[in-house]
């Protein structure tokens, strides 16, 4: 008799905790139905693999021709806006840093984030500026993803980057653009973010950080805003794989792969959180009820 009142002591709490959470857990899953889905747009997608007419004009870089010049219409429609010379590299080619490589030159890239093209810039010598105009609409958002690494030239008036190695710094500002014309930026700023990847092991090997920034549109105004990639310190550095979306959800790019928890998943996930340790704790205090039970009743 008493082992079954033990065993009736286990069960019960846990009928009383799912009778109490059924109208909390009904409530949030008609809230997710009724939700409007995530919001979110993608404007702009490259990993710079396909540069139109490169053209290694030394040290496996091509530095006389513009981002635009390589990347423009990539979208159709689509143009940058520089400032000196944001250049294209060359990974895995020959050239580069060969005398210190012992004659088999090239960037390498361990990692293959790179893949065989990306961007670079300076930070002191020229103020290098990237620029990528877009219309967010009604959006609170635009969200960057990209990765960064130090990189340096051995040429075209290099090295840049202080012996022994500097982390390369980023500022990415937002900009008011209501005449939507391409630039780098200019205006009143809407928001910025500043990021810092890592110390590369040498002058030609990439070490890459990924960072996702959300830069807050809210007050732009009319939907037309320009970002503007500026390089802060660390000499010379390169940058790939951008992906730009306008969403309500900060740090939201659109990935499928990797998607942001929206706030009402966060909080279902958060009451079968509470509904697991509530229950653990109503299990152990039954154990401990039905045990002093059985002994007193033995």
């Amino acid at each position: 008799m008493p082992r079954k009142l033990r065993q009736s002591a286990r069960l019960l709490p846990v009928e009383v905790i799912m009778k109490m959470l059924r109208p909390i857990l009904s409530a949030t899953a008609l809230a997710l139905l009724s939700a409007p889905a995530a919001a979110v747009v993608v404007l702009y997608d490259q990993s710079f693999e396909a540069p139109v007419g490169f053209s290694n004009d030394g040290g496996d870089v091509n530095i006389y021709k513009t981002v635009n010049q390589l990347y423009g219409n990539q979208p159709a429609g689509f143009l940058f806006a520089q400032a000196n010379t944001v250049e294209t590299l060359l990974v895995g080619g020959t050239q580069a840093w060969a005398a210190a490589q012992g004659g088999s030159g090239g960037f390498k890239d361990p990692s293959g984030v790179g893949g065989s093209y990306v961007l670079g810039m300076l930070s002191t010598v020229q103020n290098d500026l990237l620029g990528l105009s877009f219309d967010v609409g009604s959006y609170k958002f635009l969200n960057f993803r990209l990765n960064v690494s130090s990189i340096d030239l051995d040429r075209w008036g290099g090295p840049f980057v202080p012996q022994g190695g500097a982390a390369p710094s980023f500022r990415f500002s937002l900009f008011d653009n209501p005449g939507g014309a391409v630039g780098v930026g200019a205006g009143t700023a809407l928001d910025s973010v500043e990021v810092t990847g890592k110390v590369a092991p040498n002058k030609w090997t990439f070490d890459w950080s990924e960072f996702t920034v959300a830069l807050d549109a809210t007050g732009n105004t009319n939907g037309n805003v320009t970002l503007q990639v500026d390089l802060l310190s660390g000499g010379y550095a390169a940058m790939d794989n951008f992906r730009i979306a306008a969403a309500d959800t900060s740090g939201d790019v659109g990935d499928p792969t990797n998607p942001v928890p929206e706030p009402y998943t966060l909080a279902l996930l958060g009451i079968g959180l509470a509904a697991i340790r509530l229950g653990r704790a109503r299990r152990g205090r039954a154990r401990w009820h039905g045990s002093a039970y059985e002994n007193m009743s033995s």
